[in-house]
Formats: C-alpha cells, sequence, structure tokens
C-alpha cells in the first residue's frame, strides 16, 4: 500500500484539508499523518477522512506538534534522556499521538525511541566520503572510534528505551494501535541494528509491537560501512510493518524523490510483503513535478 506522509507539506498550509487536497493531486490517496503536524491542521485532516476523501495509514510521533516547541522536532524528547521531565514529556505526548491515532483510525505509530548523549562522529564519516577518503586510514580508525564509543555507553540508554517501550506497547494494546520502532540514520541513536534485534526479540509474540524500516536512513548507514542494507532487511523483515520510502544521494542527502538516487530498490523490495505500508516520507524541498512523475514509475515497477 502506498502512502504519502504529511512532512512534505503541513508546513505550507494553515488549513488541513489544503493539505490533504494538495497530496490527492499529485495521485495519492493513502496519508500518514507526521510529527510536526500544527494542532490547528487536525480539524480539516479529520473532514477530509470523514468525507472520504482521503484514508490514513498510520501516524508519526510526536502529533501533533508539542505547542512549546516552534520548529519541527520529532527528537525534541527522548525516552533515553537523563532528563526526568524530558523523558516524562516524550511518554505524556506519545500516549497523546496513539490516542490521536485511534479516532482518526491509524493502524500504527511510528515512534524514535532516543539517543546516546555523545559527541557524533558520524557526520565526520560522511565528511571524510566526501572527501573520497572513504578507504583511508583515518576513516577506518574514525569508525572504530565510534563504535567503541557507543557500545561503551550504551547500556543505561537502551535500559530506558526498553523500559518505555513496555510502558508505550500497555498503551498502544489499550487503544488498538501498532507501535513501530524505526531504524535511523545515525549510529549514535537508539537503537542500533543490534539492539532492534533484542528489543524485537523481547517483544516477540507481542502484537502491538513492530519495527519500521526507513529505506534512507538505513541506506546511509550501508554508505558508511557500518551494515550491509539487504542483509539486514532480510534478517529484520520478520517483524517489519512498514517502511518510509524516499532515496538517498550520496553519501547522505536522504529524504529525495524515490528512483533518484543510490538505493537498489530492485533488490530490496522483494523482502516487503506487498500490504505493507510503503509511506513516501519527503522533504518539503522536493518539487512537486518530480513526486508526480515517480509514482508512475514506482507503481509500473513495484505496483501500487
Amino acid at each position: 500500500m502506498i502512502s504519502f506522509s504529511t512532512c512534505w507539506n503541513s508546513n505550507r498550509h494553515s488549513e488541513g484539508v489544503a493539505v490533504i487536497s494538495e497530496i490527492r493531486g499529485m495521485g495519492f490517496d493513502t496519508i500518514e499523518v507526521s510529527h510536526g503536524l500544527k494542532v490547528s491542521l487536525l480539524p480539516g485532516i479529520k473532514e477530509s477522512l470523514l468525507g472520504g476523501n482521503i484514508q490514513i495509514s498510520g501516524m508519526h510521533n510526536f502529533c501533533p506538534s508539542p505547542v512549546e516547541i516552534m520548529i519541527d522536532a520529532p527528537d525534541c524528547y527522548e525516552f533515553t534522556s537523563h532528563r526526568t521531565y524530558d523523558r516524562k514529556r516524550a511518554m505524556d505526548l506519545t500516549f497523546a499521538t496513539l490516542e490521536n491515532a485511534a479516532s482518526l483510525g491509524a493502524k500504527y505509530v511510528v515512534l524514535h525511541m532516543g539517543s546516546i548523549p555523545m559527541t557524533r562522529i558520524s557526520p565526520h564519516l560522511h565528511k571524510l566520503l566526501m572527501q573520497g577518503r572513504g578507504d583511508s586510514r583515518k576513516y577506518v580508525t574514525t569508525k572504530l572510534k565510534l563504535l567503541k564509543k557507543r557500545k561503551a555507553l550504551a547500556r543505561r540508554y537502551l535500559e530506558r528505551a526498553v523500559d518505555a517501550l513496555e510502558l508505550v506497547a500497555g498503551k498502544a494494546e489499550e487503544v488498538g494501535v501498532i507501535v513501530a520502532v524505526e531504524s535511523r540514520s545515525a549510529f549514535e541513536d537508539v537503537p542500533n541494528e543490534e539492539e532492534m534485534i533484542m528489543l524485537m526479540s523481547k517483544f516477540e509474540g507481542n502484537p502491538w509491537v513492530g519495527y519500521w524500516h526507513d529505506f534512507g536512513h538505513v541506506q546511509r548507514k550501508h554508505n558508511l560501512g557500518l551494515l550491509d542494507h539487504e542483509q539486514w532487511l532480510a534478517t529484520i523483515s520478520p517483524h517489519l510493518i512498514g517502511c518510509h520510502l524516499h532515496d538517498v544521494q550520496w553519501p547522505s542527502r536522504d529524504h529525495r524523490v524515490p528512483l533518484t538516487g543510490s538505493i537498489d530498490y530492485d533488490k530490496l523490495m522483494p523482502y516487503v510483503a506487498a500490504e505493507k505500508p510503503l509511506v513516501w516520507e519527503l522533504s518539503p524541498s522536493c518539487k512537486k513535478s518530480d513526486i508526480k512523475k515517480a509514482l508512475p514509475a514506482w507503481i509500473t515497477r513495484f505496483g501500487s
């Protein structure tokens, strides 16, 4: 099922009906209501849903955006934070998102779990790749530093993520909406791939918890040599709830229009069951004409 995220155009409109109208005009009949959405847009989106003008696949935490945050910042509050207030605020906002999702008939909510508070090393790897130094000793030593430092710090923050997910899973069951833990683009984020396997094993058999595959995020890690995209998707696919679909201009500019970048979708799509939602999650900078051109090309190659 193809869906389209409101992250592409919600900031350009003051009425929810206009958000939906623009998305419908490009050929999409299903949306994911994304983070960053102003609360003032929800009535118009509900109106469009009730009027049969659009369907909803799911929602991305936090939705609507926290009123005290002036920009689109899905990681403004993290379950892994050392601040008790931030962890509680993240939980309260997530519970509210799940309730909103249920009221709109959404099937899932996509979650970010948090991060490890460490100096970001991943950007240095991207910079070295851009300089053509991906095979250099400097690149190897920088990557090893990232791996070692993260491993040394990870335990406490992973425990906080697990504790939070247990509470969120209970709320998900209460309202009847699945929570899907998203793959992230930065290796400093929680969970990494090893930790994701652990999380999915811990919640094995719980129908309200699963995995959300972001093609662009995983491709960025693939480009850094931190994983093999195909191998990872093959491993995690039994837990798959759905996917964020976008492309990557090598090595790290993601949220581009599908089929315009470096992701080998022909190799990867066989691991995604046909009924899983494929949400086009695009940067607001993507041109409408490029999106309208890519949609039929995608349907011709992979179906709708």
